[in-house]
């Protein structure tokens, strides 16, 4: 899906890691939600409150989920971290990314 239609978008940019990333909430009828964002190259560690899937459409990465050992990502490529669990991430290029909030 390249677009996504009848949603609304909060205004307030989530910054984090002093603006190396950065995203923005879009809230869909059904109330679900997903941030679009942009990661730039650095290392970083990041912690869920709900479940994740994280779909990379541009830039490289590795990621490191709970137990588990560095995997490369591409674009195209998605994972999925559980709720209230920490990952690594390590950025090696600057990586626009979807992140889809699971409840439940």
């Amino acid at each position: 899906m390249k677009q996504f239609d009848n949603v609304s978008v909060v205004k307030a940019a989530n910054i984090y890691f002093d603006g190396k990333v950065s995203s923005r909430t879009v809230l869909f009828a059904d109330g679900s939600k997903k941030t679009l964002g942009l990661m730039l190259p650095g290392d970083y560690e990041f912690g869920t409150a709900e479940k994740e899937i994280m779909e990379i459409l541009a830039g490289e990465l590795d990621v490191c989920l709970p137990g588990e050992s560095w995997k490369a990502i591409q674009p195209g490529e998605s994972f999925e971290v559980p709720a209230n669990a920490k990952f690594q991430l390590k950025i090696k290029q600057p990586t626009d990314y979807c992140c889809s909030y699971i409840k439940g």
